[in-house]
């Protein structure tokens, strides 16, 4: 069973489905941190596509959602604490563009939801990854309450950056997932609209809890 989320930057998707694999026992699979472990290995290519579809056929990626924490590893490394980093946000939309890229992540999380229910979130998944997922979700809020949510994110990282650079960063982004010919941004028409720019996270999450446990009837266990 594939639960989707999908949603632009900022708009609370990995978190909230965090919360909710734990309170309904599922587990979950983070998207994005597939693309920002693509990322790095395009910054590590020094930006070269070439070099970085040679590199990409060579590493060997796996992931593991364990103790309320979606790990990434590249040749058994573990690289999740770069995921974050502003130089890895500032690249993910070009490298997500590059149809290469989009074939691998989708290719890794297919092959991951044969096997256990899941909770997924992303940009695109309820259009072009799962398009017949058992439920879709598409989270959306103000633009500037998606940049304070990263502002903050990013600080607590310990990273010094200024809320008007993280919010043109928000809109380049925006722009970029939503005009990429490869699969954009866009809710799928059957899934559910979260607004999240006057919600705070629990009731965000008691939301989609709601929706879950009424249309598919999994029960919360938390």
């Amino acid at each position: 069973m594939i639960i989707v989320i999908d949603g632009p930057a900022g708009a609370g998707k990995s978190t909230t489905a965090k919360a909710v694999a734990k309170k309904l026992g599922i587990q979950y699979l983070d998207s994005g941190a597939l693309y920002r472990a693509l990322t790095v290995i395009y910054l590590e290519s020094g930006k070269d596509a070439d070099s970085f579809f040679k590199k990409l056929k060579d590493k060997d990626i796996t992931f593991k959602y364990t103790d309320e924490q979606f790990r990434v590893w590249l040749n058994e490394k573990d690289i999740t604490d770069k995921l974050r980093s502003s130089n890895v946000a500032d690249e993910v939309s070009t490298v997500a563009s590059l149809l290469k890229s989009r074939e691998r992540v989708n290719e890794l999380m297919r092959e991951a939801v044969e096997h256990d229910t899941y909770i997924a979130e992303g940009r695109d998944l309820g259009t072009a990854v799962f398009p017949d997922a058992d439920l879709k979700f598409f989270m959306k809020a103000d633009v500037n309450e998606r940049a304070r949510r990263r502002y903050e994110e990013l600080l607590e990282a310990g990273e010094e950056t200024s809320l008007k650079k993280v919010k043109q960063n928000i809109l380049e982004r925006d722009y970029k997932d939503s005009q990429r010919k490869t699969d954009p941004l866009k809710q799928a028409d059957d899934a559910i609209i979260v607004d999240t720019t006057n919600l705070d996270f629990e009731q965000q999450v008691a939301q989609i809890c709601s929706d879950i446990t009424d249309k598919l009837e999994l029960p919360i266990k938390q």
